[in-house]
Parts: C-alpha cells; sequence; structure tokens
C-alpha cells in the first residue's frame, strides 16, 4: 500500500499540471470577469491542498528533528509554495488615474475675515494660501495644473469665479460653505469634473443644514477635498457668544440681558464686564471666567433710560496674548418704548395692598392701572379712568372692551362675581389677545375664591383645586421669601442698581403672609419668587398647626399667546414699611413698577412686525413678517398691509406686503440694505372698514463680526463633508498628496492602467527567501 505522503505528492502533481494546461482559458487575464470572490476562493483552495501535503511531508518524518524543527520547516515550505501557485494566477493591479488635462478641478477658497486670524506660529490663515495658491509657481496650484484644468473660486455667502487667488481680500463678512460647494458643482457641472477643493476653516455661520448640499454631491458623485485651516483650538481666547435680552422694554424699565461667555488659557480669571448705550457707559461689573472650554452664561441688569432704538454693547476688555480680539464684544438692538401701557386691576374689597400697589406705580408715567374696586354689593370705584364712561357698567362684558387692556390684575375677588362668559374672557384675553394675566393672594381668590373648575383654573400657573373653603380664613402662613436661581436673574427681582445688591436686599425683606394654601405649582411654570415659613411664624389651619411649610410666592407660565402670573400674598406692603429699611428705600414702588412693566412687555397690538433679527450685513435679505388682527384679535387676511421704510441715512421705501398663504393673518416682505444704519420699519394695516393699526421694528445694518465667533477650525464639519461625498480631508502638514489623491479618485475622464504583479522582482526575490530560510534552517539544525 502506497504511503498517504506519496499519494497526496502525486495529486498535487496532477493538479499543477491541470492549472499549467489549462490556465489560460480559466486564469486568463480576463479571469476576473468571473468575480473577483471567486478567484480568490479557487486561490484558498489550491492554498489548502498544497499545504496538507507539505506539512505532511515533515510529520510523517522523524529522525533528528523536533516538533518545533517540523512546525518552522512546514510553514517554510507552505508559505513558498503559496507564492508559487499565487504567481500561477498571473494577479494584476488595475490603477484607474486621470487622464492628464482632460478633467477639471474646482479649488474654492475661503474669503471671508476669519481667514486673517493669525492662530499658527504667527501667521494668519490667508498666509498659507496665498503661498500654496497665490501663483502660478506656487506648490500645490503648480501640482494640481500638471494634472488638471484648474478653476479658482472665492466664496462667503456664495462662490464667485476668479482668475487668481491675487484676488482674494480676506474681507467677506459671512460663510455658507454648503452654499458655496453647491454653486461651485453648477457652475461646473457640464464638464468632466474630478471634483471640488475647498480650502476654509469651516466656520460656517449660514445657520442652515449642510444635508441637502450633500446629498446633491453624492448623486452627481462629485468627491470634496477639504483643506481645514487655523487651529481646532485656540491657546488663548476669550468669546462673548451670544446675548439674549428682550427685544422691547419700557423706557426706565430694566433690561436684563443673558451672554454666553467661553475662554480658553483665562480659567478663573477676574475679568471686567462693561455695558454700554451709544457708547456711554451704562453698567460695570467683574465677573469671574469659567473653565477652559466651558460655556458659562452671565446675566447683566441695566436700566433704559433713553427712548427709541438703542445700540446696547457688551464687552470684555481684550485681555493680553489673546489670538481673537474681534468676538470680545456683541450688540443687541432694543427697542425702548415711551408709551403708556394701560392695565386694569379689579378689587372685590377695600385694602391696602390695592392702595400700596397703585402708590408705587403712580409715579411711572408708561404704567397706567385703572381700578375698578368693589365698594358695596353692585358698587363700584373707577379711579384713574379715562372717560366717564368706562367701566361705568362694571366689569368690561364684551371682549372688544376688555381687550383694549394690555394686562389684567385680579385682587380678592371671588370666581362668582364674574359671569361664564366673563371668565371665558378672562381666559381668551391670556390665551388669544396675548395679554398678561395677574392673580393676587386674597381670601376671595384662587381656591379660596372658588376659583377651581373655571377657566381661570386652566389659565393660572398653579393648580387651584377643589377642597378649600371659599371666602375663609382658615388656612395662613408667615413666609419669608427668596429668589430662586431663574428669579435672580429676573427683571422683577432687580430692585437695587446691580444684581448682586438686588440678591442681597432679597435677603433683608420682612415676611409677608398668606391666606391661599397652594400646593402645586404646574408643569412648565417657573417660580420666581419662593416662600417658606418665617422664624417665629406660624402656618396651618386652627389646631392644624405645620411645622415646615414652603410655597411658591411669584410663579409664572406661558398660556397661548399671553402670560399668566400667580402672587398669592395678601399683605406685599409690608416690604414698604421695612422698619429696618431707609426712609427712601425703593424696594417695593421697583419691584411692582418691574412686575406691571414685565406683565405688559410681551401683550402684543392688533399688528405685530418681527424683522427676525435685530442686525443683519449689508446687502443681505431682510425678512418682514406682519401679524394683523382685527379688535377681537382674530387674525385678518383681507387688510392692506403696508411696510414704510426709513433709515438714519436718509432711506425711504414703502413696500407692500403680500399674505403668506399658509398662515392666517401672516403677512410677508422682503428689502435688501444697501447700507449702514438703523432702518425704521412701520407697517401699518387697514382692513376693509377703514380701521388701522400699526407696529414698529427696527434693524441695524453694519459689517458684523460674525466671522470671528467660533472661529475655530471646524474638524468634525469637515471631515463629515469629505467622508460623505467620497473625498479626504486634510490639514497643511498633510496636504502634499492632494494632486495624487485628486487624480485617483476615479472622478472624470480616467485610464486604468494595468501592472502585472506576479512578474515584480519582489516576488521572485521572496520565493527565494523562503527557500533559502528553509534550506538554511535545516542546515543550522543538522537536518540537511
Amino acid at each position: 500500500m502506497a504511503k498517504p505522503t506519496a499519494v497526496m505528492m502525486h495529486w498535487l502533481e496532477g493538479i499543477f499540471e491541470f492549472l499549467f494546461k489549462y490556465r489560460p482559458a480559466v486564469f486568463a487575464k480576463g479571469s476576473f470577469a468571473f468575480g473577483a470572490p471567486f478567484s480568490v476562493i479557487v486561490l484558498l483552495l489550491a492554498a489548502a491542498v498544497i499545504a496538507v501535503p507539505a506539512v505532511m511531508s515533515y510529520v510523517g518524518v522523524r529522525g533528528k528533528s523536533t516538533r518545533r524543527d517540523r512546525w518552522v520547516l512546514g510553514t517554510l515550505r507552505v508559505a513558498a509554495l503559496v507564492v508559487l501557485i499565487a504567481c500561477l494566477f498571473r494577479p494584476m493591479l488595475l490603477l484607474s488615474a486621470a487622464v492628464p488635462q482632460r478633467n477639471y478641478v474646482g479649488v474654492l477658497i475661503d474669503d471671508s475675515r476669519s481667514m486673517r486670524i493669525a492662530d499658527r506660529d504667527g501667521k494668519s490663515r490667508s498666509d498659507w494660501i496665498e503661498h500654496q495658491f497665490g501663483g502660478p509657481d506656487s506648490t500645490l496650484l503648480k501640482a494640481l495644473r500638471q494634472k488638471f484644468i484648474v478653476r479658482l473660486f472665492r466664496f462667503s455667502s456664495n462662490a464667485q469665479s476668479v482668475d487668481s487667488a491675487a484676488q482674494l481680500t480676506f474681507g467677506a463678512t459671512e460663510t455658507h460653505v454648503g452654499d458655496a460647494i453647491e454653486q461651485a458643482r453648477q457652475e461646473l457641472d457640464g464638464v468632466p469634473l474630478s471634483g471640488l477643493v475647498v480650502l476654509t476653516d469651516g466656520a460656517d455661520n449660514s445657520r442652515a443644514p449642510i444635508s441637502d448640499e450633500l446629498l446633491s454631491l453624492r448623486a452627481k458623485s462629485v468627491p470634496i477635498f477639504a483643506v481645514g485651516l487655523g487651529a481646532d483650538r485656540f491657546d488663548k481666547d476669550i468669546e462673548i457668544r451670544r446675548v439674549r435680552t428682550s427685544h422691547s422694554v419700557l423706557k426706565g424699565g430694566a433690561l436684563v440681558a443673558e451672554l454666553l461667555i467661553r475662554q480658553r488659557g483665562y480659567g478663573g480669571a477676574k475679568v471686567p464686564l462693561v455695558v454700554e448705550d451709544a457708547g456711554r457707559i451704562v453698567s460695570r461689573d467683574s465677573i469671574t471666567l469659567p473653565a477652559d472650554g466651558d460655556v458659562s452664561p452671565v446675566r447683566v441688569a441695566v436700566v433704559a433710560h433713553d427712548a427709541g432704538p438703542r445700540s446696547f454693547t457688551f464687552r470684555i476688555p481684550v485681555q493680553p496674548g489673546e489670538q481673537v480680539e474681534q468676538n470680545n464684544s456683541q450688540q443687541a438692538l432694543v427697542d425702548v418704548r415711551d408709551g403708556r401701557e394701560k392695565i386694569l386691576y379689579v378689587e372685590g374689597e377695600p385694602r391696602y395692598e390695592m392702595r400700596f400697589i397703585r402708590a408705587a406705580v403712580a409715579a411711572d408715567s408708561n404704567l397706567q392701572v385703572v381700578a375698578l374696586q368693589r365698594t358695596a354689593e353692585n358698587k363700584f370705584l373707577r379711579l384713574d379712568i379715562d372717560t366717564p364712561d368706562e367701566l361705568a357698567g362694571g366689569f368690561p362684558k364684551t371682549r372688544a372692551e376688555l381687550f383694549r387692556y394690555r394686562a389684567i390684575i385680579l385682587g380678592s375677588i371671588e370666581a362668582s362675581f364674574f359671569t361664564h362668559d366673563q371668565l371665558a374672557m378672562l381666559a381668551d384675553f391670556v390665551n388669544v389677545r396675548g395679554g398678561g394675566l395677574l392673580m393676587l393672594g386674597g381670601r376671595r381668590s384662587f381656591a379660596e375664591g372658588g376659583y377651581a373648575g373655571t377657566p381661570l383654573a386652566d389659565v393660572m400657573p398653579v393648580v387651584i383645586t377643589g377642597d378649600a373653603v371659599a371666602d375663609s380664613m382658615t388656612f395662613y402662613a408667615d413666609l419669608k421669601v427668596a429668589l430662586t436661581p431663574a428669579g435672580a436673574g429676573h427683571a422683577v427681582a432687580q430692585v437695587a442698581p446691580t444684581m448682586s445688591a438686588s440678591e442681597q436686599r432679597w435677603k433683608t425683606l420682612p415676611a409677608v403672609t398668606t391666606v391661599n394654601h397652594i400646593r402645586q405649582v404646574k408643569p412648565g411654570a417657573v417660580t420666581l419668587i419662593s416662600g417658606a415659613l418665617a422664624p417665629g411664624g406660624r402656618a396651618g389651619e386652627p389646631g392644624v398647626p405645620l411645622k415646615s411649610y414652603e410655597a411658591p410666592v411669584l410663579v409664572y407660565q406661558r398660556y397661548g399667546r399671553g402670560l399668566s402670573v400667580a402672587f398669592p400674598v395678601q399683605d406685599s406692603w409690608n416690604w414698604q414699611m421695612d422698619p429696618n429699611a431707609p426712609d427712601n428705600d425703593e424696594t417695593f414702588s421697583r419691584f411692582w413698577r418691574q412686575t406691571l412693566r414685565w406683565l405688559t412687555s410681551d401683550s402684543p397690538s392688533r399688528v405685530v412686525v418681527s424683522l427676525g433679527a435685530d442686525q443683519a450685513n449689508p446687502k443681505n435679505p431682510v425678512v418682514i413678517r406682519a401679524s394683523v388682527a382685527d379688535s377681537m384679535f382674530v387674525p385678518r387676511n383681507d387688510a392692506k398691509v403696508v411696510a414704510h421704510l426709513t433709515s438714519d441715512s436718509g432711506y425711504t421705501r414703502d413696500l407692500p406686503l403680500d399674505w403668506a398663504i399658509d398662515r392666517d393673518g401672516e403677512y410677508r416682505g422682503t428689502f435688501t440694505p444697501d447700507q449702514g444704519g438703523v432702518y425704521t420699519v412701520r407697517v401699518t394695516a387697514t382692513l376693509p372698514s377703514g380701521a388701522a393699526a400699526g407696529d414698529t421694528g427696527y434693524v441695524r445694518v453694519a459689517d458684523l463680526n460674525t466671522e470671528y465667533f467660533d472661529a475655530e477650525m471646524r474638524a468634525p464639519l469637515l471631515q463629515r463633508i469629505a467622508t460623505e461625498t467620497g473625498g479626504k480631508f486634510y490639514t497643511p502638514a498633510t496636504a502634499k498628496t492632494l494632486a495624487e489623491d485628486v487624480a485617483l479618485s476615479k472622478h472624470g475622464v480616467n485610464v486604468v492602467n494595468q501592472m502585472d504583479l506576479w512578474d515584480m522582482p519582489a516576488v521572485f526575490l521572496l520565493l527565494v527567501a523562503l527557500v533559502t530560510a528553509e534550506w538554511s534552517y535545516r542546515k543550522m539544525r543538522g537536518l540537511a
């Protein structure tokens, strides 16, 4: 019987004979038409067939060899045979390359201001562009032009073709990467395009997602080769990223602004924060910077003394070593109104609270509190009315009469005083008209006044249950008030010249009392002032004292278009009578002036103008939106609406606004300012009946410094653009291979280069090395 090894070797010789004999028909140069997986499977099967007899040839031999010797020699023989059989397949490497001077490449160069930032060894980002693309002999530009027809584009908010990089100014105020790429692709749509090269820091400020542009590029098979310029993290920089404040405030009111501040390299440092109104410093405070990279909110309060559109500047002085100086300040345009807001105060009984509140706001020329006080059954005292007929029949009975007011205060007045229609009107006053509603504490308000189950129970920011006894004094609590974190930065809490002084003053105010048992605040409501059982005070019902008690003192929520506020305290006038306060203390009057101003701040008129943003760059379109309603605040689609545009530079224009079909009562128009300045947009709406109403908005037009905010190189965005389009991301240090990578991108007109891997000298040397290694090992071990 033949030995197994001999049989296997004979079988192997037969396979080799078959491969050599039939190879041209099965594995010829065009054999890959069968598919790469087929060829790989055949190669693996052949290798397995070869490996078995090669190993068995050593397994069956013992002699002086050890197990380790047999494994080493078997591995070397298998490797040599695998290389040999692979060469029999004649493997080839197919390389697709662009045909020289037959394909186009678009080079998009960021021409925005952020390219001036010097954040790499004291050199600006534009220096690298000028060195690599500034002239015909520039390194990367020359390498690309040797292989492609190159088209240069400069881009900011759009892309524009240029003859050379010398036309770049690096002065544009916006960067819209997605729009620019799409415009360049469309311009090169009719030519064989190998790809687009984008030189930018990725500081896109278009506020629009780039997904649509990437989808179009993938559909057109256009790869993006993005070169990210600049540092992806600054070493030393302070940035006011955003300022958020009210767009409108009454003259003399507190304006609270929330700033988002980020810094690198100055963690924990104390720096001044300066607020200016048209160049005049109105506030200066010291703040502590957050840790490196963290974004920290900072609140600052200022008083708006001058009426009209006011441009407030919030800035931190430039610190030593900062890499970017232009992002240390932000501006906000605020409409300081000098009108008189009309508020209806309904009180069910004579009491000190109404007297002191009216006295607190009496000197405020911007607030008019019209009082309707019940003095006896069906008898009322009317105060501060405009005409003898106003409120002559008591509480308003029609929506048109009620909706003339901007806000309503309900004192200690029971729900049964109102008809069901009047309660529904009050709910609509907040929900539909967008007014402010404030309910004060008292023995006839909240649950104790029977408001559970009424339309106002839904409006209020606190839960009004039906288990209280109406018109009772069974519950009582002494409360020591305290600001919540939300309240500390709110305008109503600013009772002193600075925010820190206001917080300290609230801690020293005397206790107040409540007879309304508020058990729960609604989800979504915000508590500004809370109360807890005052030291030495009492809480609870007769015979059922409470050892501890906490309740909201000032809480609000948005309801529909309007604002609802609960203040379940019956004697806030105790703050005015504080024996420890100086004679000229204005805490009580400031609190109520600020509260009533806030209550009316968002109450809309019949016409409301919205400009989207309070600042814009020249030659950028500004969208005007105007909401129009009648006296019942029902949206109207049949009005004639015209926007009257003026600017402080003398510009005037009347722009008709068209009804937006997709939204009732909304009219839209667009204008493009050519020059800087503050533009006044006065919108007038005239109904078919002849009734007219209007509103005014403002927009500041100037060259904004948006390019310097969030200006670190955004590698994740550029990597995403390159990856999703089949391109590649580079930095200046890795961009040397850019031209070669574009040439191998397989886009445009390409030629396929064929290289025989089996005929390479390296393969022959590898085969010789394996055979020599086997023989040398056997010689060394004495097995030869």
